[in-house]
């Protein structure tokens, strides 16, 4: 009787082990971004169409899902404190923005003369991006309080008549929100700016030199111009800011007086987790939603436009 010998399998070539080690590394990153890729879809995106689904239910203290359609979006809409927050957005928003670029504009370009102390200048100028709003907010509501801040400290020096009472004023609350997100904004602005400027090829302006034309002509005429992707970024930047404004209002003025200075943020959060109304809440959710998506989907698409063409 003969006995077989078992068939012994070859050795994996050079070739072959290579092929695995490259299989590998190709596969490797995708493994170690899945569960951080897992979890932003579950708790990014599943609560963005779980609050969508919320929106169109009757929910009140809880959730329930008993479907209404988009009544409580015509509920929003018939709602006055609504418009309120609506109009102080467009107010505080177009403000804030275009504040915020004339202002980081004009500091971009005295700081691109090359004066002295340039690097101490722009650090202070930018230190307070780095504040959060809260910290801003709870400096700026003593600064703005007429018994204790600015008013008080200039009736001490004996001007006896003179008033900055914006933050107890229903009328003027909502630009004591201005005064304190471009303080802390600007700087920040100031630094897209600059970059952009650094950018800019010295032979241009030499060139309009050599033509005769004046500074502030090179500026408005060559150099603003040369600085439009700056600004469009600077934009869609600032008005992401403006939409989902929320920790400053409540740290400056919480809304107030009464619902003066409110602006959606603030609008969701009281309706939502203090006035147990969740479905409304979730309505005003989805419409600020729309609006990021409004400033966002352009900036994406412009993006994509220029590396494509790039």
């Amino acid at each position: 009787m003969s006995l077989s010998t078992p068939a012994v399998r070859p050795a994996a070539g050079p070739g072959a082990r290579r092929s695995h080690a490259g299989l590998l590394q190709a596969w490797l990153p995708k493994l170690v971004l899945a569960p951080s890729a897992a979890i932003s879809l579950f708790f990014v995106y599943g609560f963005m169409l779980w609050t969508f689904i919320l929106s169109l239910t009757s929910s009140r203290m809880l959730p329930s899902y008993d479907f209404v359609g988009f009544a409580q979006y015509a509920r929003l809409m018939a709602n006055d404190r609504w418009w309120v927050a609506s109009t102080n957005l467009v107010v505080f928003g177009g403000m804030f923005v275009a504040i915020c670029l004339a202002l980081g504009l004009v500091l971009a370009i005295l700081l691109d003369q090359r004066i002295r102390q340039e690097g101490a200048l722009r650090t202070i100028y930018l230190y307070p991006m780095a504040l959060s709003f809260i910290v801003t907010g709870v400096v700026w509501k003593w600064l703005l309080n007429p018994g204790l801040g600015i008013q008080a400290m200039v009736r001490g020096w004996g001007f006896e008549n003179f008033r900055f009472d914006w933050l107890v004023d229903p009328d003027m609350a909502v630009y004591t929100l201005v005064i304190a997100a471009v303080w802390q904004a600007s700087g920040f602005v100031m630094a897209l700016f600059l970059a952009g400027l650094r950018g800019i090829d010295d032979s241009i302006l030499k060139a309009a030199q050599l033509d005769g034309a004046s500074l502030p002509r090179i500026y408005w005429r060559v150099v603003v111009p040369c600085l439009r992707p700056v600004v469009f970024s600077a934009v869609m930047i600032l008005s992401h800011i403006a939409i989902k404004s929320f920790d400053l209002v409540v740290a400056l003025t919480n809304g107030g007086p009464g619902y003066a200075s409110d602006l959606p943020a603030t609008f969701m959060y009281a309706h939502a987790f203090t006035r147990a109304q969740i479905g409304l809440g979730s309505a005003s959710a989805m419409l600020m939603l729309g609006g990021v998506l409004a400033i966002l989907i352009p900036y994406l698409y412009s993006e994509l436009r220029n590396r494509r063409h790039g």
